[in-house]
């Protein structure tokens, strides 16, 4: 029995399906190409967000019985044909969520204390005060878009600060209660002060938050997405950070993640975003802690039932 890894996985992982009886094959940088010719007498294929597993790799591996995900989110496997042909395919966003989470948190507070640009100017030994002073979270309206794993977590964090969470999320309903309030779309965009995404990609969050998004914000919000570069049209971002239709930006994520890919437009857009000290772009390291790195294969583990 044939296991494939596909991307970088906590040892415990491949010593745990070993001991199980697979033939592991641990292959972080595998090629698209070479995963064709391999995954013939596959079993197993582990994946995170580097390969798509679409339809011609399916039909070239007869023996698949599932599939796992490394992380939320399974935008880049075929699941409906997957199932078809009688693969599952599983996912392990409790690995990571409370990183998620954290990070959101991290970057919020980051931004409303204007932690990071204010130190930057010390760095320059530049010393303001009066120019740095800050935004308390305690009291505000936070608006979180999708209210999965990774949403629910992070308004959990949030209750230690007394702040009112209008929570979206189009396929939950009546999960709201004291300070988590179930909002519509336009109610969210109406009036919070701080709007987080956590949903997954999908035809329907691709460019959710584009110009029309952007010009329906009350309350000039903090915008954090650390769930999919392309949920935010990142021009459209822009635009609104220039007419001061929003108060800031902290990113994890990126339209397109491989910087040296870039085309002028791409780069011109990447640096016109990080000059502004109201933004804050980091490198889809939201999930990627220590302990999450671990979790996600020992929730996978127990997903598979080899735990």
């Amino acid at each position: 029995m044939k296991v494939i890894i596909t991307a970088k996985a906590h040892p415990l992982l491949q010593k745990t399906l070993q001991e199980k009886g697979y033939e592991v094959l641990y292959a972080p940088q595998i090629s698209y190409r070479d995963l064709l010719g391999q995954v013939g007498d596959a079993v197993g294929i582990i994946v995170t967000t580097r390969l798509a597993i679409d339809k011609t790799l399916l039909d070239a591996a007869p023996a698949l019985q599932w599939i796992g995900r490394l992380g939320s989110g399974l935008e880049i496997i075929d699941v409906t044909y997957a199932e078809s042909k009688g693969v599952r395919c599983l996912s392990s966003p409790e690995g990571n969520r409370n990183a998620v989470a954290e990070q959101a948190l991290g970057m919020l507070l980051c931004m409303l204390h204007k932690i990071n640009s204010s130190a930057q100017e010390v760095q320059s030994l530049v010393w303001k005060r009066d120019e740095n002073r800050g935004t308390e979270l305690f009291q505000k309206t936070v608006g979180i878009v999708g209210f999965g794993n990774t949403g629910t977590t992070f308004a959990k964090l949030l209750q230690p600060f007394g702040v009112t969470v209008l929570a979206y999320d189009k396929y939950k309903h009546d999960f709201g209660g004291g300070y988590i309030k179930e909002a519509n779309f336009e109610q969210l965009c109406r009036y919070a002060d701080i709007i987080s995404f956590h949903v997954p990609l999908t035809e329907e969050t691709t460019f959710m938050a584009d110009e029309a998004f952007f010009k329906s914000l009350l309350q000039k919000p903090l915008i954090i997405n650390t769930s999919r570069g392309k949920v935010i049209h990142q021009q459209a971002l822009l635009h609104a950070l220039e007419q001061q239709l929003i108060s800031g930006a902290a990113l994890d994520v990126l339209e397109n993640e491989n910087l040296s890919t870039y085309n002028v437009q791409e780069q011109e857009l990447l640096q016109a975003l990080v000059a502004r000290e109201d933004v804050i772009i980091t490198p889809h390291i939201a999930g990627y802690t220590h302990e999450a790195f671990k979790k996600m294969s020992e929730v996978l583990l127990q997903k598979l039932k080899l735990t």
